[in-house]
């Protein structure tokens, strides 16, 4: 039995600030966690190498901050998620606990993979969206709420728009962005439309 998809209104909570441009999807999750059966366990693995090198350096990467460990919210910058076509990507921030990322802009099958798992992808202007890593640099407590029916983002008193492609906002509001659950719960009308389909029963479907 399909679970309901329940529609994606916004998402509100503690944020993560990214810096730096072009983070590719091999730097979100690293190859050789492609070949995992399962997505499971992707969220531990997030960010692997970077979080090494920081802790290497006798620092901490923001997935390892304390402060952030109940983030739902990333900010990025410019061209996140680029690279490779890897639909694990998305699947690892998710599984970590990220709800929503906002950014600059995004690698076009990035976005279309977080989209599919209820991961929207909004955009802000290159300003706004370094004001609002900043804010979140200098009060990691602060509440951040991404809202696409209002298609803005607000951290604490501090608002800026948002963008989205129109068609996902409205399925992400409307509860139907998950394209596989809405069609196996439409089993039956498909089942009746392919008694129609004469080509399905070697052209012998009366009229």
């Amino acid at each position: 039995m399909a679970i309901p998809v329940q529609p994606l209104v916004s998402v509100r909570g503690t944020a993560i600030a990214l810096h730096g441009d072009d983070i590719d999807t091999d730097r979100i999750i690293p190859a050789r966690y492609l070949k995992s059966l399962t997505f499971d366990a992707l969220g531990d693995h997030v960010f692997e190498g970077d979080r090494r090198i920081a802790t290497a350096a006798g620092g901490a990467h923001p997935f390892d901050a304390p402060e952030h460990a109940t983030a739902s919210v990333l900010l990025t910058a410019e061209n996140f998620g680029c690279g490779s076509s890897r639909e694990h990507a998305p699947q690892a921030l998710h599984r970590w606990g990220i709800r929503a990322i906002a950014g600059v802009s995004f690698g076009e099958i990035f976005s279309g993979n977080s989209a599919t798992i209820g991961l929207p992808c909004v955009l802000l202007t290159p300003v706004d969206a370094a004001a609002a890593r900043a804010a979140v640099d200098a009060d990691p407590a602060l509440e951040v709420v991404v809202d696409l029916e209002r298609s803005e983002l607000r951290a604490g008193s501090l608002r800026w728009p948002v963008t989205i492609n129109e068609s996902q906002r409205r399925r992400f509001v409307a509860g139907n962005w998950d394209t596989l659950t809405t069609l196996s719960e439409a089993g039956a009308a498909i089942s009746e439309v392919a008694q129609r389909l004469p080509y399905l029963h070697n052209w012998h479907v009366a009229a």
